[in-house]
Order: C-alpha cells, then sequence, then structure tokens
C-alpha cells in the first residue's frame, strides 16, 4: 500500500505531525522501532507556550503542575518567582509519549511498532523523519548535518512534598547550562547539563546538585545520560518532499534545552507544508524551512544569546535575569503569550534587551 505521508520516529514530533495529517484525511503510516509505551531520558516538562500547540490536552499524562520558580546561581542567591499561570506541565515521556501515539493511531494513523525502516525505502509520497538525535532517518535523507550537542544527566529521586508546583532550576552549575528539580507523580528529577565537553562532569555534579537542596544522592534510580541536538544557521531539514522535525532537526533551544515546544511546532509546519504539498498547492517541503526560520530561528537566537550570556557573565546576566520585570517577560515566553523575545514591549524589552547586550559582549 502506498501512503500520503510515512513518518519515522512515533515521539513527540513524529505523533503529533501523524495526528494532524490523519486528522486532514491523508493516509499516514507511523513508524517506531520501539514498542510503546517506552521511556526515553528528559525532564519531562513541557511548557505552557507547547501545550497551548497541541489540538488536544495531554491533562490525562499530567503529574503535577509548575506555577512557580525557584532560581539559584550556582548553590548562593536564590529568589522565587510566582506565576499568574502554568509555566510548565510535569510529566513522564513514557506516559507523554504513549499518549500521542494514541491520538494519532485514533485520528486514523497506520502505526507500526517494533519496526526499524530506512526512510529512503518508504512507499510514501511524503517522508519526514522524526526519530531524534540518535535516529538515522536525518542522514539517510541527507538532512540536518548541522547540529551540535549539549550533554545531560539525570536520575530520579523519592518525591518530597516541597518541590511540588515548581520548577527548581541552578544556573551555571555547568558550563553552558543548569541544573533542575521537576516534581512528578511519586518523584522528583533532578538533572544536570550543558555544553558537549563538560560530560566527565556530570556525574559529580548531579551529586553536588543533590546535596545542595538536601536530596540524599544515594538514592538515585534510572540515572540516565543523553545527547541534547542544536541546529546551527543555515542546517537545511528539508529537500524536495523529505524533512525532519523534532529532536531529528535539532531544534532543541540552546539555553534551556527544551525541545518539546519545537518538536510540537515543527510538526504543526511540516503537516501544512505536507498538505499544500498534497493539496497541489506547493511543489515541495521548502516552505517548511522558510517557516521555521521566521517562527522557530528567532527563538533558537535568543537562545544561543542568553546560554553566551550565561557563560561569559553569569552573575551580571543572573542579576538581569531576576528582575520582575525580566521575569514577566520570561512567563510570558514560556506561557505562549509572547512568541520569542524580540516581541516583549516596554520595560520588559529594556530588560530583555540588556541581556542581549551582555550576549553580544560575551560574542
Amino acid at each position: 500500500m502506498s501512503y500520503d505521508v510515512a513518518i519515522v520516529g512515533a515521539g513527540p514530533a513524529g505523533s503529533v505531525a501523524a495526528f494532524r495529517l490523519a486528522s486532514a484525511g491523508t493516509r499516514v503510516l507511523l513508524l517506531d522501532k520501539a514498542t510503546f509505551p517506552r521511556d526515553k531520558p528528559c525532564g519531562g516538562g513541557v511548557t505552557g507556550r507547547a501545550a497551548r500547540l497541541l489540538p488536544f490536552s495531554i491533562e490525562p499524562v499530567v503529574e503535577d503542575v509548575a506555577d512557580r520558580m525557584d532560581c539559584g546561581l550556582r548553590y548562593g542567591q536564590r529568589i522565587t518567582r510566582q506565576a499568574r499561570a502554568p509555566l510548565a506541565y510535569m510529566t513522564q515521556r513514557k506516559r507523554l509519549d504513549h499518549f500521542l501515539l494514541q491520538r494519532a493511531a485514533e485520528a486514523g494513523a497506520e502505526v507500526r511498532e517494533g519496526v526499524a525502516a530506512d526512510a529512503r525505502e518508504l512507499d510514501a509520497r511524503i517522508v519526514i523523519g522524526a526519530d531524534g538525535c540518535n535516529g538515522s532517518s536525518a542522514k539517510q535523507l541527507g538532512l540536518a548535518e548541522g547540529i551540535v550537542h549539549g550533554v545531560a544527566l539525570e536520575a530520579n529521586y523519592p518525591w518530597e512534598e516541597r518541590f511540588a508546583g515548581g520548577m527548581l532550576l541552578e544556573i551555571a552549575v555547568i558550563h553552558g547550562g543548569y541544573g533542575w528539580v521537576f516534581p512528578k507523580g511519586d518523584h522528583v528529577n533532578v538533572g544536570v547539563g550543558g555544553n558537549q565537553a563538560e560530560g566527565p562532569r556530570l556525574r559529580a555534579e548531579l551529586r553536588r546538585m543533590c546535596k545542595a537542596w538536601g536530596i540524599d544522592p544515594d538514592a538515585a534510580a534510572e540515572t540516565r545520560g543523553y545527547r541534547l541536538p542544536m541546529r546551527l544557521p543555515g542546517t537545511a531539514l528539508a529537500r524536495g518532499c523529505t524533512a525532519v522535525i523534532g529532536d531529528a532537526a535539532g531544534l532543541v533551544d540552546p539555553f534551556s534545552g527544551d525541545g518539546m515546544y519545537e518538536a510540537f511546532y515543527s510538526a504543526k509546519l511540516v503537516s501544512e507544508a505536507a498538505l499544500d504539498v498534497l493539496a497541489g498547492r506547493a511543489e515541495d517541503l521548502s516552505p517548511y524551512q522558510t517557516a521555521v526560520e521566521n517562527r522557530i530561528a528567532p527563538l533558537t537566537r535568543a537562545g544561543w544569546g542568553a546560554k553566551r550570556a550565561f557563560e561569559r557573565f553569569p552573575r551580571t546576566t543572573y542579576a538581569l535575569a531576576r528582575l520582575p520585570i525580566t521575569f514577566r517577560a520570561l512567563e510570558k515566553l514560556l506561557t505562549g503569550d509572547l512568541p520569542e523575545p524580540g516581541a516583549a514591549r516596554g520595560v520588559e524589552r529594556a530588560a530583555i534587551r540588556a541581556i542581549y547586550k551582555v550576549a553580544k559582549l560575551a560574542s
């Protein structure tokens, strides 16, 4: 059987793209080498702006809702900020990914689990790679060659009520990154991540993170390391009727390490481009590449800027970031009320521009 669209990888990007396309009446094949539910290392936070991109609610798999941010600088200065709306919905990837896959199937996508596929050999008019940073579809399709990687290490620890309802961040404990504590239904997820060169330091820093926040480092379960793919400017994400989305496209924010928003957004953008091709309104998926440059790349550039600023001038950047007005801008970004930092206005714009100036000095 020939398909309109074949998608390799049933993670968040692939399953959401399959849901959107199947809901529009296309014949969609969604393949994954894993059998679901399957787990995947990830902090498991879905920001408010990411959740708003979905055409359905993820409430069935949400385990905690964070509307508070506790933020420290290298285990020293700490601030707490209360948001007016949820900043992030805490879940686990084994639950979220299975839920999204089920929604795609319910929409009419043909799902094949436990099947490895070569993206070049699929019988479909359009082929989309969505198998993450460790997948092979991008290489098979000759796409997303300009990607660099960060690294992270996480583990799960016994539940503690004091972490409920919040996102805890420790800035600049790792060069080019931070540490976190995210609450889940029956445990807390603790992790550290940063530049690729920091890999050898992650295990010791994870223990230090735990000790700094009164968590028993020896109570760790499911300790796992993983890579964070970050796209460089100009990297090709589409060619002809093939494209890559989500982590396979390197669409992870360079500063926050968040890839869920980009996964959902790239799924939306590639679905729109694919429907145009199938309807004869476009010849190929090049409009998807253009849409990424216009709608996702501004956030990526801001992420690189924030990353440079915190790497070179952590105290100055933290002093700016801790200002209440800066947090309001960050809150709007995380909830989706602000599309990207450059769109800020008034005093919020002034605060963002101050961080931009530090980033330029760090360049």
